[in-house]
Parts: C-alpha cells; sequence; structure tokens
C-alpha cells in the first residue's frame, strides 16, 4: 500500500551537484530542491589542505572579505577627462612601455605583443620604422611594465606609451583614479598586434583631434557616471566586454551637446561623433578603466581572499589577491574557445591576453552573460538559453551580488561579485572570460571571439601564499 501511495504522489526530486539539472527539471515545473555540493579540490590535494586549513580561520577571513565586498559595492566611478598617458602617469617616461597582463620580457611576448610594441615605438618617434623598433627593443633600451603596476589597463596587447591619450576614471568614494587608452575601433588595429601607417595614423588622430574633444566635452559635463549607465546597459542586453552597444550609443547621447560645444570644426564634430557611433566597442575601455577603479580599493586588506585583478599577455595569465598585496600569481595562458571570421581558424590563434577580464572581476563580461544571450552565437558558447547558466555558475565562486548592477532575465538578482580564491580552488570552476581572438602573427590583427578560462594552477598558487599570508607552514 506504502508503495501505491507514493507512485499516486507527484515527484519530488532531490539534486546534489550539478545545477544545470535542478534547473531542468525546474523549467518543467518539478518541486526540485538543489544541494550545491561537490568534492572539495577534487583531485588537487595540497588545495584540499589548504581549503581545510583556512575554513578554520573562517572568522577573520569573513571579517575581511566583508570590507573588501563594501569597497567594491561602495565606488562610485566617473569617467572624467582625457590626457596623454605621460600626464596620467608622470613615472612613464622616454623607452617604457606598458603592456596587458602580468610582467613579462620581450623575448617571450607573443608574436601580436611585439608587434604592438613596435608599432608604438614608432609612434613615439624612438624609432623611424618597425625594423629599428624591433632592434631598439633587441638593444635593451625599452623598458617594460604591467599596465596594472602604473593604475592602468589595456585591452588584449594593452600596449600604453606616454604620448597615447587615456581616459581618466576616479572613482570619488576613494578617490583614486585609473586609467585607459581610447578604444581605437574595429578591424586592423595595435591591440590586436597591428602596426601599420594605418593604425599609427589612427591613434596620431585620436592623440591630436578626437582625444582632446572627447576630455572637454566630459570636463563641460561635469563628468559621466558609470554606475548608473551599466545598470541600464544591463537592462539592454549588455554584458560589457563583448557586447558595448546599449553603453557605447548611451555614452554618444549624454556626450553629443558637449561635442557640439566644444568642437573646434563641423568636420572634427562629424568625424568625431561618426567614430563612436561606428564602434559598438567603444565603451568597452571606459568600462575597463572603470573596473581598474573600483577594485583598486579593494586590493591589500590582510585575510582577504578576494581576486583584486585577472590579466594575460597572450602568454602568461596572471591574478592578484587583496590579501597579498601586489604579488602575481601566473600559470600558462589558455586558447580561447569560440568563432573565427572566415579563412580562419584556431591554428591561427593566438592563446589569450588583454586587461580586460577586469570587467569579469567586478561581476560583468562572462559573469553577466545572463544579461547578454545575443552574445552567446557571436563567441560560439553555446545557445541563447545557456547565457543563464554561465552567470549562475559564475556565482557559485564569488561571495555576494551587486545590486546596483542587477539582471532582468534573473528576476532582478545582481550581478556575482567577488571572486573568492578559496571557492575557486574549492570547487574547481575557472572563472570564465569573454573575449578577442588575435592572430598569432603580428600585424595581422583580429581573427575571432570566444570563451576563455582562468587557468586553476594561478588560483592554487595563490591559495598557498595566501595561506602563509595567515601563518600556514609549509
Amino acid at each position: 500500500m506504502a508503495s501505491k501511495s507514493l507512485l499516486a504522489a507527484p515527484p519530488r526530486v532531490l539534486n546534489i551537484g550539478l545545477r544545470g539539472f535542478a534547473d531542468d527539471l525546474a523549467a518543467r515545473g518539478m518541486a526540485v530542491a538543489h544541494v550545491d555540493w561537490r568534492p572539495p579540490a577534487a583531485g588537487r590535494e595540497r588545495a584540499n589542505v589548504l581549503v581545510a586549513w583556512l575554513r578554520q580561520r573562517e572568522a577573520r577571513i569573513a571579517r575581511a572579505n566583508a570590507e573588501g565586498l563594501r569597497r567594491m559595492l561602495a565606488a562610485d566611478p566617473v569617467l572624467v577627462d582625457v590626457i596623454p598617458a605621460g600626464k596620467a602617469m608622470p613615472e612613464l617616461g622616454e623607452h617604457v612601455v606598458l603592456h596587458a597582463g602580468p610582467p613579462i620580457e620581450w623575448k617571450r611576448m607573443c608574436g601580436p605583443m611585439q608587434g604592438a610594441v613596435a608599432g608604438a615605438i614608432v609612434f613615439e618617434g624612438w624609432a623611424p620604422n618597425l625594423k629599428a623598433a624591433d632592434k631598439l627593443v633587441a638593444s635593451g633600451a625599452i623598458d617594460f611594465h604591467p599596465n596594472h603596476e602604473y593604475g592602468a589597463v589595456g585591452p588584449m596587447t594593452g600596449i600604453t606609451t606616454r604620448s597615447m591619450p587615456v581616459m581618466v576614471v576616479e572613482n570619488r568614494a576613494f578617490g583614486n583614479r585609473s586609467y585607459c587608452m581610447i578604444n581605437e575601433g574595429l578591424g586592423k588595429v595595435m591591440r590586436f598586434g597591428a602596426n601599420d601607417d594605418e593604425v599609427l595614423g589612427r591613434i596620431r588622430w585620436l592623440r591630436d583631434d578626437f582625444g582632446p574633444l572627447l576630455g572637454a566635452a566630459l570636463r563641460a559635463a561635469g563628468g559621466l557616471e558609470l554606475a548608473p549607465l551599466i545598470a541600464r546597459g544591463l537592462a539592454m542586453g549588455d554584458e560589457m566586454h563583448q557586447r558595448n552597444v546599449a553603453c557605447s550609443a548611451l555614452t554618444l547621447r549624454a556626450l553629443a551637446p558637449h561635442f557640439a560645444r566644444h568642437a573646434p570644426g563641423a568636420e572634427t564634430l562629424a568625424q568625431s561623433l561618426a567614430f563612436i557611433a561606428g564602434n559598438e566597442q567603444f565603451f568597452l575601455n571606459i568600462g575597463m578603466a572603470m573596473g581598474k577603479a573600483v577594485m583598486d580599493p579593494v586590493r591589500s586588506i590582510e585575510a582577504c581572499s578576494l581576486v583584486a585583478a585577472m590579466c594575460r599577455n597572450g602568454t602568461d595569465f596572471g591574478i592578484r589577491l587583496s590579501g597579498t598585496g601586489d604579488e602575481w600569481f601566473t600559470a600558462p595562458v589558455e586558447l580561447p574557445k569560440g568563432l573565427y571570421f572566415p579563412g580562419y581558424s584556431e591554428a591561427d590563434a593566438n592563446p589569450d591576453m588583454g586587461d580586460s577580464a577586469i570587467m569579469e572581476t567586478i561581476g560583468l563580461g562572462a559573469f553577466a552573460m545572463a544579461a547578454a544571450p545575443a552574445v552567446m552565437g557571436f563567441v560560439g558558447a553555446g545557445r541563447a538559453s545557456d547565457a543563464l547558466a554561465f552567470t549562475r555558475a559564475m556565482g557559485e565562486i564569488t561571495l555576494a551580488r551587486n545590486p546596483k548592477w542587477t539582471i532582468p532575465a534573473l528576476d532582478g538578482q545582481g550581478v556575482p561579485a567577488g571572486i573568492d580564491v578559496r571557492k575557486v580552488a574549492a570547487s574547481g570552476v575557472q572563472p570564465a572570460i569573454n573575449t578577442g581572438i588575435a592572430h598569432r602573427k603580428p600585424g595581422v590583427g583580429q581573427v575571432g571571439a570566444g570563451v576563455a578560462r582562468a587557468p586553476l594552477a594561478c588560483f592554487d598558487r595563490a591559495l598557498i601564499s595566501f595561506a602563509e599570508s595567515l601563518g600556514f607552514k609549509k
């Protein structure tokens, strides 16, 4: 009799482990309870030991993480100006080149980054041509440093030199500033390793015409508040890494009157407005400078396990933790999985690169994929309906949701906020990163777009250093 009554009742399901099974059943109207469980640090014994050791210090870490999250969520980023990089960063002098990702020397740089470096040297006038630029680098005359160590970020190759115009984002809640080069547009560009006369001519125009006008417009507007603009962009289908259509348009709408009032002539005005309107990725670089401004105050909080930065240089992937200060934790970078432009394939691709993973660090990009299902096809990550799974999976390695940046498709839940190195190490869930794909040879440019994954080895190494900072003995 008991078995008959059991079969007569609607089934009730307890799902343990993979959330996707529970989501599918719930979508079909079935009652299901989900238990989020998996073996801790499965197959990685050292990480398992450290996760368990850190769990005994949960109270101290929780207090530090609460302060880190407070700073992150209290940020008030405002785009305020455009100025030469040398003015923004006075230590950026003669023969100093900033690049994306963790530290790397010339011989280990990938082809696109070497190509961009050579182009920047010619742009600055330190060498008359690309061949001479390569010789100058080989002589040891160029000093290389990561953007992140100068308060800056840069997409893809991320090359920044003193004459380039950088956008300035000020975090008014904490008083810090961050910088990023203006987005060059689409096609053959320096950030993807291109370096011919057309590429350098465009950067000169950004320096001499567009940059000063954009700076004047921003000063006249009293700055552009970015947190509310991001919120609107999420509601309009952006995720702020691969898709910036809405935020680029909103920026143009907000600044167009000030462009009109401060342009030196009708032709400059027309070219400048057309440049923004024709570049759907224009907002990406603004968002990157914003991400850096948001996360810098989170750095150097004792016992805080939050990831303060993620970046890659085409050779290495690197992360920084709040609780371990300026130390880099690196591992070989992975090749993105995605779609290629006609005529190109994975054989042409360079491993992932760029400081743009700062967008995922603050909960945007792949972490906000649920807001931008249209991106899924472009990056080759699956169906539009799979976008929700990306955001939910990234929520498993973060500590909170950002109430300022909500996603309609998730019933108003905020984007995942605060990547916890302990959660990444314990779960084995690699942070996903939306990205462009560069050709492995210098001078070619972009050949596709896709999704990359942060290598677990970075987080395992960071976990060791974090535990040692709290007293763990080897």
